[in-house]
């Protein structure tokens, strides 16, 4: 595609001499433009997919890829619905849950917290939670022992084997009105699933303990369904409506989370576009330093014209330079930006410690860890982009340099 020849004037121009150190220093720039776009860009997008895929596996390792509620009150009979919903092909499992928000009282202090009552077995299928017990066992969880999450449990300082009460929203009616609902449970076990919104307010109890305090009896407030897989269900979710039509709804873990999951993607998407603009810039001092080396080189050019070379070849020659600039930030950027996303937590620790502020903070950020997927598919649409853009910005001051006429370029030489 390049002679011999072209590749040789290419490789001059970008070695400028100390005449040209204005057209080097514009092209240096270029090169740290790019090299920032490309490594910025993969950076955000890797962080942005990294929450997205550590939001949705805490969210579906505490809940259930598909919930089944009881068109009006509670479910009843849900054994047999459970083993009916059981059979039907994709479904891995279906748990008997109850689900409701209590205030947490202790010693004076209160706040709110979500009670979710289950079976032990159940509870120890949950890999999130059962693989992230930091105090107590799976075997603790039974009678009135309950497990709450590590930030809860450093707010309200328990420990394992002391006591908090749970007050219900719901409370008796008595002669002198309504009096709250209240019961000490013990804490068996403490969990850390690394994401602040279930270990600072997830409360899980006994089912039979559950049922008791909510005064559910034999009933439930849904079906927690777990399938194959959490991105494939819109053929179960119609052969479940099938089989509890009349007396349940069926609502998919996207429906409860569409909003939140909305939004991250309209940021990413927003991201992606004001980053490209850093890469755009980058181009456009492509532009600037290739017309500047045109306009240099115009004496060089109107002689290399009348020994012969065409104004291919002058075309060429400026794209190859172009283009040079662009393939080495791109490669350097893509470079930067997979070892900087790969090492990005010991990173953020350097930092922490470097400046002592905490830049990552859980309460804010939901996750306790800073995390970062590289998607290749991304990357490679990334450099694509950047080494596409590189070339276009070639493209005009190339031009200019194949019409250059000779006779008017040496007129006054």
């Amino acid at each position: 595609m390049f002679s011999p020849f072209e590749r040789m004037m290419a490789g001059r121009y970008l070695r400028a001499r100390k005449a040209e150190g204005f057209v080097s220093v514009i092209a240096t720039f270029s090169f740290l433009g790019i090299m920032l776009g490309v490594a910025t860009l993969i950076i955000v997008m890797s962080v942005m997919n990294g929450f997205r895929a550590e939001l949705i596996t805490r969210i579906l390792g505490l809940n259930g890829h598909i919930n089944i509620y009881a068109d009006s009150g509670p479910l009843t009979d849900y054994a047999a619905w459970q083993l009916r919903v059981a059979d039907v092909p994709g479904v891995v499992s279906a748990a008997p849950v109850i689900e409701s928000q209590v205030l947490l009282t202790l010693g004076g202090y209160a706040n709110g917290a979500l009670v979710r009552g289950m079976t032990r077995e159940d509870f120890a299928k949950k890999p999130i939670v059962s693989t992230s017990i930091i105090q107590g066992s799976v075997d603790n969880f039974e009678g009135t022992n309950v497990a709450i999450g590590r930030i809860m449990a450093e707010k309200l300082r328990l420990n394992i084997g002391d006591s908090l009460t749970l007050m219900a929203p719901k409370g008796k009616a008595s002669p002198f009105g309504t009096i709250p609902r209240t019961r000490q449970f013990t804490v068996g076990v403490i969990f850390d699933v690394g994401m602040y919104e279930y270990d600072s307010s997830f409360v899980f109890v006994p089912l039979e303990a559950a049922q008791t305090f909510f005064q559910l009896d034999k009933a439930v407030t849904s079906l927690e369904v777990i399938t194959q897989s959490p991105d494939h269900l819109t053929q179960i979710r119609n052969d479940l409506e099938n089989v509890v039509k009349g007396y349940a709804g069926v609502h998919l873990w996207t429906d409860s989370n569409k909003s939140f999951f909305n939004a991250l993607q309209v940021e990413r998407n927003v991201m992606f576009l004001i980053l490209t603009l850093i890469i755009l810039v980058a181009a456009f001092n492509i532009i600037s330093s290739m017309i500047m080396l045109v306009k240099d080189k115009g004496r060089d050019i109107a002689i290399m014209r009348t020994m012969g070379a065409t104004s291919g070849s002058m075309m060429k020659i400026f794209i190859l330079t172009g283009a040079t600039i662009g393939l080495a930030g791109t490669f350097v950027g893509a470079v930067l930006g997979i070892l900087f996303a790969l090492n990005i937590e010991s990173i953020r620790h350097f930092l922490q410690t470097l400046i002592g502020t905490e830049l990552f903070a859980e309460e804010i950020y939901f996750l306790s860890k800073l995390p970062a997927v590289i998607d290749w598919n991304e990357v490679i649409a990334v450099v694509g982009l950047a080494f596409t853009l590189s070339i276009a910005a070639t493209l005009y001051p190339a031009w200019r340099a194949a019409r250059l006429d000779p006779v008017e370029a040496l007129r006054y030489e």
